[in-house]
């Protein structure tokens, strides 16, 4: 990867945190991504363009435009970070056969994204062969600045790593009402990232799913607000 000069240092702006990874400074966006300046990359989880045509397929009628909606959000957040590099988390197509059923719209616009930038797509357990048509690299797994990014977490001790897969969102109470939201969850080794696209479900990360993944003493989530992110610890999740 090529680093460039956005400092991490820098006043965040509104629906921006700071969250450390195995020593190195990321910035959470309230989209959803994550952007990493010493890197100038821009890294996603889990789009699952074409969920919308997948139901569809099997008879299950949803709202049709998750995957332009998805991509323009995308488009957004690559105008505003402007990076020279991203990865893609895994499960960026719902299925093997997602990017067949691309518009011709979404796909002008998903290949000139693409375009120009290192973009790497990350093998995930829907689409463990990324489309070779629009550009970019696949890779099992990425390993940079001492990191491994793969689709699914593994159940290592002590791994450095960012994942996607779970669709991570916490669940706190407050004034007597129960509030969930999709959030990064991260015990400063390893962190989960929640899913990008528009037309995903979440997992309350007190879900046995995520059992062993992460310190107890360390966990905490940067929760994602309507305007802002908020960092909230273990011991108020519920």
């Amino acid at each position: 990867m090529t680093a460039l000069a956005r400092s991490a240092s820098q006043n965040l702006e509104s629906g921006e945190c700071e969250i450390v990874v195995a020593d190195e400074v990321f910035i959470g966006d309230s989209s959803g991504c994550l952007y990493w300046p010493a890197e100038n990359c821009l890294i996603l989880a889990d789009l699952h363009l074409e969920k919308a045509s997948s139901y569809a397929l099997r008879g299950q009628l949803l709202p049709p435009h998750e995957t332009g909606m998805t991509l323009r959000l995308l488009a957004d957040r690559l105008a505003y970070w402007e990076p020279e590099n991203v990865i893609a988390l895994g499960d960026s197509f719902h299925d093997r056969d997602a990017s067949h059923r691309l518009g011709l719209s979404d796909r002008a616009l998903l290949s000139s994204l693409v375009a120009g930038r290192q973009w790497t797509w990350i093998s995930g357990n829907h689409d463990p062969e990324p489309p070779a048509d629009i550009g970019g690299k696949s890779a099992d797994e990425l390993v940079a600045g001492g990191i491994v990014f793969r689709h699914e977490p593994s159940h290592f001790v002590n791994c450095n790593e960012i994942s996607g897969h779970l669709h991570p969102q916490a669940r706190i109470i407050r004034r007597g009402k129960s509030v969930r939201r999709r959030c990064f969850a991260t015990d400063g080794d390893r962190l989960v990232m929640p899913a990008f696209g528009t037309l995903t479900g979440g997992l309350n990360i007190r879900n046995r799913a995520f059992h062993g993944l992460f310190n107890p003493d360390k966990l905490h989530a940067h929760v994602i607000g309507r305007s802002d992110i908020y960092r909230i610890s273990a011991e108020q999740l519920v």
